[in-house]
């Protein structure tokens, strides 16, 4: 019923940026939070950002000032600017989304099949 696609990761040196976008599609009444987590080979999966309907934001401490989380609404459009990476940045990224299909219907958690970033020289 819902789908978030991923996009913007990719091969990057240190220092440099990326943007991902994530897209919500499918049947859907209303959207609240939408997440950015990662997961490094060997680690478990982490919070990086998370952004209500409203547009308030969180960061985890390792990101703060380096990454933006932002969303357009009305495309149902997460998006993560990460500036400044670090090859410790290097993971997959995953966005997830709290979706309502209908107006009665209860919240329900959906990811992303996630996006490969890679920090490296």
């Amino acid at each position: 019923q819902v789908q978030l696609v991923e996009s913007g990761g990719g091969l990057v040196q240190p220092g440099g940026s990326l943007r991902l976008s994530c897209a919500a599609s499918g049947t859907i009444f209303s959207i609240s939070d939408m997440d950015w987590y990662r997961q490094a080979p060997g680690k478990e999966r982490e919070l990086v950002a998370t952004i209500t309907s409203g547009g308030r934001t969180n960061c985890a401490d390792s990101v703060t000032g380096r990454f933006t989380i932002s969303r357009d609404n009305a495309k149902n459009t997460v998006y993560l600017q990460m500036n400044s990476l670090k090859p410790e940045d290097t993971a997959v990224y995953y966005c997830n989304a709290d979706v309502k299909v209908s107006r009665y219907a209860l919240w329900e958690l959906y990811w992303g099949q996630g996006t490969q970033v890679t920090v490296s020289s």
